[in-house]
Formats: structure tokens, sequence, C-alpha cells
């Protein structure tokens, strides 16, 4: 008699701190995809969701949220609070739009949305352009270097300290504070990289407290004299609408709210707080995903000659295309998490409230169910409905901008170095949620 097949263990197969796992964790994605649709992973004590269509639809489910504060005390769901000494960080993280629903979320959203629009990426545009250009004009002229130093890093940094208004002379810092502070986001992060997070998060709040008092004395026309001049008028946005009505699967009743951080007449502008944690946030996913999308795509072209040499051939009109292909082959963000607000039910599985899910943006990306042979790169492929930026109401709010650096990074790179290769082995960055290269040095 044949024995019944052992249960699947999922922690087997998903092992973020496993070099060899973060070197390619796609084909552990392929096999927690065929095994079901939801695992639970003891090591993370998290649910691990890998197909698209899941993936997709959480990240438009009301009964998951990125906090959950906003219903519950921390006992109330039955997860301890963040210890004491983290609390700069946490005050920081936590009054960004990124971490925070309804009916916050969508006040800070809305008054961001004013300053921070699709026309203000598309009046930048020109910028990126001549600063992509001279990265790489300045990197063929030294005979190449090092890919993520020398263009990355620096054309998003440079792009989003513009829109902010921070002075030239004080962007070297930004870099530095980012990287510390993100390094909250992988999975069991070390004391060591929190107490790097908690000092970053002191003297980044500290230097935009002063930038910000500097700019109500004196506005520009930068972004953070926009936000504070922006005020809610209470007009209902589509981001906003999007929030009262996307739900996916069986209507369920939510429990009252037991917590709530915003009064009864929630304020029309933001707070000193909550500008502060805005710029972070935009200074964070305005160049993290950029950085790491440029020098994945890079590291995807140079090792797949023949799609390099196509679009190299046809660059104007590859471009588009390649850009959302190179989010989508190798996602810079691997892993989203959400918390569950109420119960719900995948394929059979009750997750209950107070659980977590890791919903995997890079297994998504990779889903054959979605996209046509999806372990191949095709810079041409035009059905690609990837999640890269995200879904729903906490949708990257950047995604034009991130476009236009991808973009003119890409087609400076083209013209400047027609010859680019690889002149040694990358070193990829130890992280797994935020995927790129510590170095990527190349030729021309």
């Amino acid at each position: 008699m044949t024995p019944p097949p052992a249960p699947f263990d999922p922690s087997e197969v998903f092992t973020p701190a496993a070099p060899e796992f973060v070197a390619d964790p796609y084909p552990a994605y392929g096999r927690l995809r065929a095994a079901g649709r939801a695992h639970y992973n003891e090591p993370t004590d998290q649910w691990l969701i890998p197909h698209h269509a899941d993936v997709s639809a959480l990240l438009r489910d009301r009964r998951l949220g990125r906090t959950y504060l906003h219903r519950f005390t921390h006992e109330e769901f039955g997860r301890p609070a963040p210890p004491p000494e983290h609390e700069p960080f946490h005050v920081l993280n936590d009054n960004g739009m990124l971490d925070l629903e309804p009916p916050a979320h969508t006040r800070i959203r809305r008054l961001v949305a004013k300053a921070f629009t699709p026309r203000t990426a598309e009046r930048l545009r020109a910028y990126v352009e001549e600063l992509a250009d001279g990265l790489a004009r300045d990197l063929v002229a030294d005979g190449g270097g090092d890919l993520v130093a020398r263009v990355a890093e620096p054309l998003p940094v440079a792009v989003i300290a513009q829109m902010l208004g921070i002075p030239e002379s004080d962007r070297p810092s930004l870099r530095p504070w980012s990287a510390a502070i993100c390094g909250m986001y992988e999975l069991k992060p070390s004391e060591e990289t929190a107490a790097r997070a908690v000092a970053a998060s002191l003297e980044f709040s500290a230097y935009l407290r002063e930038l910000i008092a500097a700019r109500r004395d004196k506005p520009g026309d930068d972004l953070i004299s926009g936000l504070i001049a922006a005020t809610d008028d209470g007009q209902s946005t589509q981001s906003e609408q999007s929030e009262q009505s996307e739900q996916s699967g069986p209507s369920v009743q939510p429990a009252q709210p037991r917590r709530t951080v915003q009064s009864a007449q929630p304020a029309r502008s933001l707070s000193e707080q909550e500008m502060i944690s805005t710029c972070v946030l935009l200074l964070n996913a305005g160049h993290e995903a950029t950085v790491n999308a440029t020098v994945n795509g890079w590291y995807a072209l140079l090792r797949h000659p023949d799609q390099l040499a196509a679009l190299r051939a046809d660059p104007e009109r590859l471009i588009p295309t390649a850009v959302e292909e190179l989010l989508r082959y190798d996602t810079p963000l691997q892993l989203f998490e959400r918390w569950v607000l109420d119960d719900i039910e995948i394929d059979g599985t009750v997750i209950p409230r107070g659980s977590e899910l890791a919903l995997l943006f890079g297994s998504a990306n990779h889903d054959p169910a979605v996209f046509t042979r999806p372990g191949e790169l095709d810079l041409a492929r035009r059905d690609n409905p990837h999640i890269s930026f995200g879904a729903g109401i906490h949708y990257c709010i950047g995604a034009p901008l991130a476009r236009i650096e991808l973009a003119a990074s890409m087609r400076a790179l083209l013209r400047r170095a027609p010859a680019l290769r690889l002149a040694a082995e990358p070193r990829r960055a130890p992280g797994f949620v935020i995927r790129g290269f510590q170095e990527l040095r190349v030729e021309v």
C-alpha cells in the first residue's frame, strides 16, 4: 500500500536567509505555486501567497491592512508592541501613508497627490534625461565602473532631492539614511539593523524638521513647499473611491473599530510629523525601487545578449515594453506584507484575524497562469500585468516618475555605451525583500 504523501513544508523551499535562495528565488516560487495557494511558514510566522491572481486580489482586499492600529491595540490583535528603543523608527515609518489605512491614508494621500501629480513627473522629464545622459557620459569617459554607484543610485536620488528642494550639499546623506531605514523592511531584522534604522530615523527627521521650517518661512516651487500649502478640500478622488469600494472575496461585516488614530474632524493639512514621514517615504520609495530595477535590469540584459542586441537595434520601439518586462523579470520588491483584520478564506483554508500575509510579488510576476513563458526575458512582451508597483489604495504614487527614470537611464546607456559589458562577477545585496546588487562593475 502506497503511503500518503508527506505534507508540504514551505520552510524547506522558502529560505530567505540562504544566499543561494537570494541569488535565485524563482525556482522555489515555482514549487510554492505548484503546492497550493496559501502556505503557513512557521519560521517567519507568515502565510505565503505565491499566485498572481491571489496577490492581485489581496492587495485590493479591505479585510487586510498595512496596519491594524486603526482598529485594534497590539494586545487585542495578539501581537507584541515594538520594543520602546525602536520608537523613533516606528514614529517615522508608521505616520507615512504606506503604513496607514483609511481614513488616515485617504486624507494624506489626497494631500500628497495635490503636490505629487503625473504632471509633476512629466515636468521633470527633461531634467531626468539630461542627468541620465551626463551620468552615462561620465561612466564612458572613465572606461566603465560600478553601475550601481555611477548611474543607478545617483539618478533617482538626485531627482527626488530636486523635487523636495534638498540642497545639493546635503544630498550625500540621503542614501545612507535611506539604506539604514529600509533595512527594517527585511524579514526578522537584527538588533544591529534596528539600531542603525533608529539612528537614521532621528537624524533624517531632525534634518527635515529644519528644512520644513525654512520652507514655511520662505516657500519655493519644490515639493515640500507644495505639501505645506496643500489643504484637503474634501473632494473625493479616484483613490478614495477605490478605498471605499475595492474588496475581493465574499462580503464580510467588519468588526467595530476599537482604536482610531483620527479625530472626528481630521486636519485639513499635513502635520509636521506627517510631512516628515511623507518626505522620507517619497525619498525611500522614490529611489530604492529605481536603483534596484536599474541594476537588476542591466544584469538581466547582459545575461541575455540576444535581447540586448534587439534593444540596441531598435531602442525607441522596445524601451517602453523593456522597462515593464525588466520590472517583471527580476522584481525589485519581492514581498509585501499585509495584516489580516477579518478572517479570510483562500482555497478552503481559513486564515484568521491576527495573521500576517507575505504577498510574493516575485512569484506572482512569474506565474505561468498569467504570463506566457514567464522564465524567459521577452523585451517585446505586450501582455504584461506585473504587480511590481503594487495595486489598490497603496499603488505606488511615484510609478510614473520611476518609469521616466528607468527609460532615461536605459536610453542614455544604450546611446553612450553601445558595447557595455560585465567587467566582473557582480556582488548581490544580502537582503531578500529588497532585491538588488551592492556592485555591478561594467566596461564600455
